[in-house]
């Protein structure tokens, strides 16, 4: 048994060494100590109290500085368990003073997805950088103009595609660059879950609800990151088993991508089917993860035995890490508006593709 355990560490260590090349592991061993910028988080659900506050006690470039909400009530609460400063905390009616507030450095726009960009351009007017959470935007021309915002203004948009920043989703994306199986020929995505609300944004077509823009996006990644590819044609199929919850928007999306390589993809995604994973097919071989797209414990294997499975603290944490460190130092994201701007053209087109029972070119 020494000879495969001796050739499986060997692989592991191949593939742990090789990761280190990639842009967020270049940092924080060259890089002096600077200034912790300062965030404020707009929205105080469930993703911003239970994921990214705590994080931002995790974090080593940023920490949590303000919060902007509707709810009077949370404010108490939100003051004592971070020692937030009064001035630091804002309704959205005066959220544009914010310009004029030196401790917030960075807004993270946590709204439902139909107020993304209007908040995203009024921070940008205020000066401040932005990160933003996914879905960007419920269109394509919300995403531009969210875009052209922040350039205008000259700040900076970060998306917050947590599973970018994980090193075992960029082992992957390290595959399709380097190829050492060869080409891509298919890809299955998947990502899902069972969801037993019934009156959340994520139901409500006005709020930018619709399991596309929300878990879709994770199954477009993994054929995208996969291929290192753009698709170039897309067939959808949108659907619900629920139609007394989901009548405005769709629960279920069933769509094949088409790449400029000759690649494949078959893509799921759901509100009414736990599923995550991701499987791909080389000329010479196989990779395969399996979750693929969670907040943890996302790993996977190749089928020359190699083992994807790196130890990650945070997602959040490191995500907010890696934005700020991009921030301080003048580099390039990790993920700019225009990743999520590449998700949101599929899923227009996956929509156009369902309502027209018709494949859609890009």
């Amino acid at each position: 048994m020494e000879k495969p355990r001796r050739n499986f560490i060997k692989k592991a260590g191949i593939i742990a060494a090789s990761t280190t090349i990639l842009p967020n592991f270049a940092f924080g061993s060259i890089l002096p100590q600077q200034k912790k910028l300062g965030v404020a988080l707009v929205g105080l659900g469930y993703y911003s109290t239970d994921l990214l506050a705590p994080a931002l006690q995790l974090t080593k470039h940023c920490e949590l500085k303000g919060i902007v909400t509707g709810s009077p009530e949370k404010i108490p609460v939100w003051k004592e368990k971070y020692n937030l400063n009064d001035k630091n905390i804002y309704t959205y009616d005066d959220f544009d003073k914010i310009a004029n507030n030196d401790d917030i450095d960075v807004v993270y726009v946590v709204l439902p997805p139909s107020m993304h960009a209007e908040y995203t351009i009024r921070a940008a007017k205020a000066g401040k950088h932005v990160w933003c959470e996914k879905p960007m935007a419920p269109t394509v021309a919300d995403c531009e103009a969210m875009i052209k915002a922040c350039k205008d203004n000259n700040v900076k948009l970060s998306i917050g595609y947590r599973c970018q920043h994980d090193p075992n989703i960029q082992a992957y994306m390290k595959v399709g660059k380097e190829q050492p199986f060869g080409k891509v020929k298919m890809i299955n995505s998947a990502a899902g879950y069972f969801d037993g609300r019934t009156n959340h944004w994520k139901q409500q077509k006005e709020m930018g609800g619709g399991v596309m823009g929300d878990m879709g996006v994770y199954a477009i990644q993994g054929a995208r990151l996969a291929t290192g590819e753009e698709p170039i044609a897309v067939l959808a199929n949108t659907f619900t088993t629920r139609p007394e919850i989901y009548h405005e928007v769709e629960e279920s999306a069933m769509f094949q991508l088409e790449f400029p390589s000759g690649a494949r993809a078959s893509c799921h995604t759901s509100y009414g089917i736990s599923m995550n994973y991701l499987k791909v097919i080389y000329e010479k071989g196989s990779l395969q993860m399996e979750p693929h797209s969670s907040y943890r414990g996302n790993n996977g294997s190749m089928s020359d035995g190699t083992i994807i499975n790196f130890p990650i603290e945070n997602q959040q944490a490191k995500q907010m890490d890696d934005d700020a460190l991009a921030l301080i130092n003048g580099t390039d994201l990790i993920v700019p508006g225009e990743e999520g701007l590449r998700d949101i053209t599929v899923v227009e087109a996956v929509y156009k593709s369902a309502a027209q029972n018709c494949q859609v070119k890009l």
